[in-house]
């Protein structure tokens, strides 16, 4: 099993026991990208220390190889100086280390390797972390709005939805009454207040006339000849002496 998959695994362990213990959706899913973040800086120390090694065994690899090309020089200079035998040693240590170079680099093909796939993992958890995030943010909004929407309805629930409506058409029937009434009052008010001004008018009027009849009588010549109304004689006014 790859370092990558050891890493989903504790994640997908720990994001489960979360969820068991019935926490709050939002912990949930920030310990779970924390849980990503710490992995994907324990994967990258992982990728610098295996790139840190790549780099030492690729040194030694080199100096492996400048050592034996020295001592294949050293076996040339050995034999044309006609020491046969320590030229003969010069090319044992030369093969020594050109063993050691050919087996560093079948260890460098080996780390390159390793290094590549750490990249590569480093690199999908970096795109599996964005992933998560938005998603994240997109989960929040949404264990939110049903948090929101589960408090609404046990509000409601506890709300004795008939009886408030009935209470409201009530309010309402009570409230066209007294509008009712208002109106009526007004419009009664009114009509006794123009029937007393009318009133007042029509007594105007009668008032003007009899004086003007009055003021026509005694102006008249033949108001003199006649008796005055209830005069002592017990005749009344008009009738016949």
């Amino acid at each position: 099993m790859g370092l990558f998959d050891r890493i989903l695994r504790v994640i997908r362990a720990n994001l489960n026991s979360l969820i068991s213990g019935a926490e709050d959706p939002e912990k949930i899913l920030e310990q779970a990208v924390m849980e990503m973040q710490d992995q994907l800086v324990q994967l990258r120390q992982a990728v610098a220390q295996a790139i840190a090694t790549q780099k030492r065994t690729e040194r030694q690899c080199a100096q492996a190889s400048t050592t034996a090309q020295d001592w294949y020089r050293r076996a040339q200079l050995a034999l044309q100086s006609g020491e046969e035998a320590l030229a003969r040693e010069a090319l044992t240590r030369r093969k020594s280390y050109q063993e050691t170079a050919t087996a560093m680099q079948s260890q460098l093909d080996q780390q390159a390797g390793v290094v590549t796939k750490l990249k590569q993992d480093m690199r999908t958890l970096e795109s599996k972390i964005s992933e998560a995030r938005t998603k994240k943010d997109l989960y929040i909004a949404r264990a939110r709005s049903a948090q929101a929407s589960e408090k609404l309805y046990e509000v409601m629930g506890k709300v004795n939805t008939g009886s408030a409506i009935s209470a409201f058409e009530r309010m309402e029937e009570k409230v066209l009454q007294l509008e009712a009434r208002s109106e009526a009052i007004a419009e009664l008010g009114t009509d006794e207040l123009e029937k007393r001004f009318e009133q007042l008018g029509a007594a105007d009027d009668i008032d003007q006339e009899l004086a003007a009849m009055k003021a026509q009588i005694a102006s008249s010549p033949e108001a003199a000849a006649l008796p005055a109304a209830n005069e002592p004689d017990g005749h009344p006014p008009g009738s016949p002496g």
